[in-house]
Formats: structure tokens, sequence, C-alpha cells
């Protein structure tokens, strides 16, 4: 996309004449008693990455890891390390989720968030303006609320879950501010999220996000969207999806992986090909994956040129971007 070209609308329609783009694909085997992976976001990037922003992001990746392999370690479910890690992620001013999210039109960062556990529980928030971790106010829901999904928690609401409340002021970053200033050259998304199979063969996903740099206030996307961004099924696959959000929903992409496995018999790693395939690459969409199945196996996946991923060995965590 050249400088005079502005970029299309959040999940319009683009050319789909030519080729599919790549998908590339790491694939971790199981090797212990549990697993971990996060991501960072997925997308074209208009510049390379200097070293010191590798070296960045890289760290915050490994942060991430650390934060929920602690968890697994001492014999905590799946959905306690991946809410650990996504809150590493969230407090990371380089991921566009909590401190560091885009910023809609008006200048304002909408916070969305998923969590959900292999027995299909799951709770989420959308355009929370208020949670300073969006991840532990989608948890609230989840475990305190007989509901899925809230649009934009009260501060009053945040507080009585027991959840930290910021301003605005400590989630706009100035990065995000040039990103705004200049979006008729770039549209940057980006999301982040974790999977992870814990000792007891539970597995759990979340997902947290800022959405779209110059999003319509109010826009949602996948991540709080049960089955589009975010997915967990303890017989067979924990998801959790990053890229253009709006082919994510319409794709229902991260259950429709699930539904490759669960009904098609499908491998991890075809389902994942297949789905961005399917619901990205053949729409001109572009994003990631990260996913793991009750095995342990883990796998990486993303057809958008690049994703920052992280994902633990038996040698420790491993970060890449």
């Amino acid at each position: 996309m050249t400088d005079a070209t502005p970029p299309p609308a959040p999940g319009s329609a683009v050319d789909t004449s030519g080729a599919l783009p790549p998908v590339e694909l790491v694939h971790v085997p199981a090797w212990g008693p549990y697993a971990l992976a996060v991501h960072g976001g997925a997308g074209p990037r208009s510049h390379p990455l200097s070293e010191d922003e590798v070296a960045e992001r890289e760290e915050g990746l490994r942060r991430a890891l650390e934060a929920g392999a602690a968890e697994l370690a001492a014999g905590g479910a799946a959905v306690d390390a991946v809410c650990a890690a996504v809150v590493e992620l969230e407090d990371c001013a380089f991921f566009n989720a909590g401190r560091g999210a885009a910023l809609t039109t008006e200048g304002l960062a909408e916070l969305d968030a998923c969590v959900m556990r292999g027995d299909r529980l799951a709770g989420a928030v959308a355009a929370a303006g208020h949670a300073r971790n969006p991840v532990r106010a989608a948890r609230a829901v989840l475990e305190q609320t007989p509901h899925v999904l809230i649009a934009d928690p009260a501060v009053e609401q945040l507080t009585e879950w027991g959840c930290e409340v910021a301003e605005q002021e400590h989630f706009v970053v100035e990065r995000q501010r040039r990103a705004l200033a200049r979006l008729l050259e770039e549209r940057s998304h980006g999301t982040v999220g974790a999977v992870a199979r814990d000792a007891s063969g539970a597995v759990a996903a979340a997902t947290s996000t800022g959405g779209i740099t110059g999003q319509l206030p109010g826009r949602v996307g996948d991540t709080p969207l049960v089955g589009a961004g975010t997915f967990a099924d303890d017989s067979t696959v924990a998801v959790s999806g990053t890229g253009t959000g709006e082919f994510f929903v319409r794709g229902v992409l991260a259950h429709d992986l699930y539904a490759r496995m669960r009904y098609a018999g499908a491998d991890l790693q075809s389902a994942a090909r297949e789905v961005l395939d399917t619901h990205l690459g053949a729409k001109g969409a572009d994003g990631g994956l990260i996913a793991v199945d009750p095995r342990g196996d883990i796998v990486l996946a993303w057809d958008s040129g690049a994703m920052y991923r992280g994902w633990l060995t038996v040698d420790g965590p491993v970060a890449a971007t």
C-alpha cells in the first residue's frame, strides 16, 4: 500500500484475485505436564523493527510466558495461566491492549477482552474505558455474573468486582497518538492473547485488544465474541486470534477451527491452515492465531507477514517477532 492510497475501512472488501498468502506455522509438540503460548498481534509492518524494538517486544513476550508458566508450575488452572500472561501483555506499552492500545477517531482507548475455559464458561467486556486490565474484568464477568458479555462496565461495577480502574491517560501513549495522526497512511491493528493446557488436561484461552487505530467509537471486534476471536473446549482445542476482526466475526473463525477438529477429524495444524486460508487469505484479509489441544500440542500460525509470538519449551520461554 503506497502513502497515496488510503487504507480500506476495517473489514471492507478488498482485491482477492491473487494467490492466497502463505500461512506460516510453528508446531510445538507436547513436551510436559502443561503447555502455554502467547501472541502479541499480527499484521503487516510498514518498516522493519529496530534491534531495540525487537528486544523490547521479545522481552514483553517472555515476561508473559514466565507469568503464565509460574501459575502452571504451581499447579494452577489453565485459566489462571492465560490471564496472568495477558495481564503482562496489557501492561506492556508495546502491544495493542491495555496500556498502549489503539485509539478511536476521538482519541480514546476502548478495550475488548475475553476469557474462556474449556468447560465452555466464558466472560467478556467490550468498549471498556476504565478497566486497567480488561482481561481481569472479562474474568470477573465469567466468575461473578450470570452473563457472558458486558459493554463498557462502569467504574463502580469494576470496583465491585475487585478490578483496578484507570483514567484514559493510563492507556494513551505517544506511539498511538502518532498512529492516529497518520491514519490515512497506515491502519494499525493488533491483539494480545494466550492459550494454555494445565496439568489436569484442561485448556483455556484469553484475548485482549484495543481494536483498530481510527475505529469508530463503539466498534466491537472479534476479541470479546465467543467463537470469533476466542474459544476453548476441553475435548478439542483452545484458540486465541489476532488480525482484521471483522473477518474473524463473519467466519466465526475460532469456532470453525474447533469444528474442523471435532467433527471433520482434522489435526490441529491442518485446521489452523484451513481457517486462515478460508476466512482471511481468500478474502484478502490477514491475521493469525495460537491454539493448544488437550495433549499439549501447540500451533502458532499467521498469514500476515509477521506475528509477535512466544511459547514454552522444556528449556524455557521462546519469543519471536
